[in-house]
């Protein structure tokens, strides 16, 4: 059998670009200082970098999949502008009681629930134990936690309202950092003493 690769999941807005309400113009996407760095460190320690975001604005008919889909290029093409890669882009594109047609469902893959991190898992065979992910919400620490990755809250995007939302919580970030680029320093650092 062959091995299972490690990852690092990323949310997408508040952790890599900036927390703008429903992007889908790209003049509003903007790069969070040291994250194109960061997924280039995780890019050269052969880790698999996946983006899993909710993006409820398709289900409140705020943008059509077509806008996320466009930003998620725009996005690569500015990463590996950088020398950074994303290996998968997953999104949600539903509500649970906001939305209409078809998006408007509770379904399995909105973060807190894991489904984007079960897919990937299958598709790009990732050992979700031996995984992390990095968001700025307490729903992707959730979801990340249901399957056995180790979740770490960044202070970008809604990080800070996150940190003060953990009292009580039983879910709990293994690390608190300041932005993606400590968050992906930290992790190099952990995985190097365990190796």
């Amino acid at each position: 059998m062959a091995r299972l690769n490690r990852a690092v999941f990323l949310d997408r807005d508040g952790t890599i670009n900036e927390e703008v309400s429903y992007l889908a113009d790209l003049t509003r996407l903007r790069l969070i200082e040291g994250a194109s760095a960061a997924i280039g460190r995780l890019n050269q320690e052969a880790f698999k970098v996946v983006v899993v975001s909710n993006q409820s604005g398709v289900a409140r008919g705020y943008l059509a999949e077509d806008s996320v889909q466009h930003v998620h290029s725009a996005l690569r093409e500015r990463l590996e502008r950088a020398h950074a890669q994303v290996d998968a882009f997953y999104y949600c594109p539903h509500h649970p009681t906001e939305g209409i047609g078809p998006y408007r469902r509770d379904c399995h893959c909105r973060k807190p629930k894991p489904g984007m991190l079960e897919r990937a898992a299958r598709e790009l065979q990732i050992d979700l134990n031996n995984s992390f992910i990095v968001g700025d919400r307490l729903s992707d620490l959730i979801a990340g936690h249901a399957v056995g990755c180790k979740p770490i809250l960044v202070q970008t995007g809604f990080g800070h309202e996150t940190q003060r939302a953990l009292i009580g919580c039983p879910v709990q970030p293994i690390f608190i950092a300041a932005t993606l680029l400590e968050a992906c320093e930290w992790i190099l650092r952990i995985c190097e003493k365990i190796s």
